[in-house]
C-alpha cells in the first residue's frame, strides 16, 4: 500500500512519514520545501519516493497520488498571522491545494483522507473544554480555510468517493519544530531562547491558555485513521469524521515559560518583555479529548512538563 504525505518534509509531515515506513508502508511525499526541509527526512529518504512541487498544481498532484491508496494531507501554510497579511496567498495553498489534492485523491481511487483541519475553527470559545459540537466561529482566513477543507472533504465523502477523518489539531508541539520560522510554536521558541539566555517575548499578558498535544500523539492518531480504527466520531460535518486532537490539558503561556525556566534552572536570568497579542490569537484553547480516547482507544502523553520535549531538554541543560 503506498501512502501520499503532503507536506511530508515538515515538522509533523516528517514523523507521519517515518511512522508509517517504519509500519511497512510504501510512502510518496508531496513538498515545495517552502517551511519543509529534506533535512527532516534524512533518515527514510532512500526509502520513499519525494515530489517537489506545488499542492494548488493539478498536474503536479495529479502525478503524485497515482496508484496511492491513502493520503494524508497536512501541507498548509499553518500560519494564522500570515492569513490575515497574505490571505490570498494562504488561501492557494490552505483551501485551492486542499481541493487539488481532494479531487485528484477521489479521481484516483486513492480511497481513504486524513485531513488536518484546525482547532482554530471554533474561534473564541465560550465554554470549555470545547468539543466537536461546540459552536464554528473562524476568525482568520487560515481558520475559515481549514473549516471550509472539512466541508469538501465532507462532499467528497457524501458521494461515496473519499473515505474521510477530519482531526482538528490544537497546539502540536515536539522535536523538528524549527523555533528559527515565523510558523513556529511557541514551546520551541521558549526552548530555544530560555536555553541560550536569550530574552523572551511574550505576545499578549501571558495569561492566555492553550492545549499542547505531543506529535507523536497527532502521528499515532493519523495512523490509526489510515488504518479504519475510526468507528464514528464526536462530531460530523455533514457525514464526516471528525475528532480533536488535543491532550485535554491546558497550560497557560506564562506557565510554560516559568516550566521551561525551571527546565534551564534560568528563573531572573532571562529577560521576558511583552509584546501586543497577535491578531487573530485566540484567548483560551481546551480540547476534550472524550470522544478521541473513545474511538481511537488510546491516551494523550503525559503532561507538558512531563512530556518528551521538555524532557529532553532537561537532560540536555546539565543544570
Amino acid at each position: 500500500m503506498t501512502v501520499l504525505v503532503t507536506g511530508g518534509a515538515g515538522f509533523i509531515g516528517s514523523h507521519v512519514v517515518d511512522r508509517l515506513v517504519a509500519d511497512g508502508l510504501q510512502v510518496r511525499v508531496l513538498d515545495d520545501l517552502s517551511t519543509g526541509t529534506l533535512k527532516n527526512l534524512a533518515a527514510v529518504r532512500d526509502v520513499i519516493e519525494f515530489v517537489q512541487g506545488d499542492i494548488a498544481d493539478p498536474v503536479t498532484v495529479a502525478a503524485a497520488v497515482a496508484d496511492c491508496r491513502g493520503v494524508v494531507h497536512l501541507a498548509a501554510v499553518a500560519s494564522v498571522e500570515a492569513s490575515v497579511r497574505e490571505p490570498l496567498r494562504t488561501n492557494r495553498t490552505n483551501l485551492v491545494g486542499t481541493l487539488t489534492v481532494l479531487e485528484a485523491a477521489a479521481a484516483a481511487g486513492a480511497g481513504k483522507v486524513v485531513y488536518a483541519s484546525s482547532a482554530a475553527v471554533y474561534g473564541e470559545a465560550a465554554r470549555l473544554p470545547i468539543t466537536e459540537t461546540s459552536p464554528l466561529h473562524p476568525l482568520s482566513p487560515y481558520a475559515a480555510d481549514k473549516l471550509a477543507g472539512e466541508h469538501y472533504l465532507a462532499h467528497y465523502q457524501r458521494q461515496g468517493r473519499l473515505d474521510g477523518t477530519a482531526f482538528r489539531f490544537f497546539n502540536v508541539y515536539g522535536p523538528r519544530q524549527d523555533p528559527g520560522s515565523p510558523y513556529s510554536g511557541v514551546i520551541s521558541v521558549f526552548l530555544e531562547r530560555v536555553g541560550n539566555g536569550q530574552k523572551v517575548t511574550v505576545h499578549g499578558d501571558g495569561s492566555q491558555t492553550r492545549d499542547f498535544v505531543y506529535v507523536g500523539d497527532v502521528v499515532e492518531g493519523i495512523k490509526r485513521a489510515l488504518d479504519g480504527q475510526v468507528a464514528t466520531a464526536g462530531s460530523t460535518v455533514g457525514d464526516l469524521r471528525v475528532l480533536n486532537l488535543g491532550h485535554g490539558s491546558s497550560t497557560s503561556l506564562l506557565g510554560l515559560l516559568d516550566t521551561v525556566m525551571t527546565v534551564y534552572g534560568r528563573h531572573g536570568e532571562v529577560e521576558v518583555e511583552h509584546a501586543p497579542r497577535r491578531h487573530g490569537a485566540i484567548a483560551h484553547s481546551l480540547a476534550d479529548v472524550s470522544a478521541l480516547r473513545r474511538e481511537l482507544g488510546w491516551a494523550p502523553s503525559p503532561s507538558l512538563a512531563e512530556g518528551p520535549e521538555l524532557a529532553g531538554a532537561s537532560r540536555g541543560a546539565g543544570r
